[in-house]
């Protein structure tokens, strides 16, 4: 539990200090590769908690998560289509896909209830996060009013994801 957690931490922290490290606000291109890859990673945990959690409530929280990042995803798509603008890959979306690597490795060991726990509070932890990162660093950082609406949208919607995952968590013991 505590490593889950950890795990979402240190991506909240890869964002802030990628940030901060450049010494300067990532750009368009970057703010929407990091979106996508936080959308993608969490398309990728549902898909896994779809494929091996058998409790009903989990299932059905897994098929909103890929249902809802899935949709943003492509909205996000769409726009980087109409702008022409090429996402730009980064220390920040790269440090988050590593994370999201060891924590499916680590999901993958666990079964049952087990997995059950630790997927629906990584998935609190991450929420946090990214919607963290998405309030203090990209919606502020967005130039682009149509990018930053998106990521404004998005923020409404993964507050929603936190709540129902943390409501989740509280259920499951």
């Amino acid at each position: 539990m505590l490593k889950e957690i950890l795990g979402a931490a240190l991506m909240a922290a890869s964002i802030s200090t990628a940030s901060i490290a450049a010494d300067s606000k990532p750009t368009d291109p970057q703010i929407a590769h990091i979106a996508y890859t936080a959308g993608q990673i969490d398309v990728t945990a549902a898909e896994q908690a779809l494929k091996k959690s058998k409790n009903a409530e989990v299932i059905e929280f897994a098929k909103t998560m890929e249902r809802d990042h899935k949709a943003v995803n492509d909205q996000a798509l769409a726009l980087v289509k109409k702008l022409n603008v090429t996402p730009e890959g980064n220390a920040v979306s790269q440090s988050l896909s590593t994370q999201a690597a060891k924590e499916l490795k680590t999901l993958e060991a666990l079964d049952g209830a087990a997995f059950d726990k630790a997927y629906v509070e990584n998935e609190v932890a991450y929420h946090k996060s990214v919607n963290s990162a998405l309030a203090k660093i990209l919606i502020p950082s967005a130039e682009n009013k149509e990018l930053k609406s998106l990521l404004e949208t998005g923020l409404i919607l993964f507050k929603e994801h936190q709540i129902h995952a943390e409501h989740l968590a509280s259920m499951i013991k």
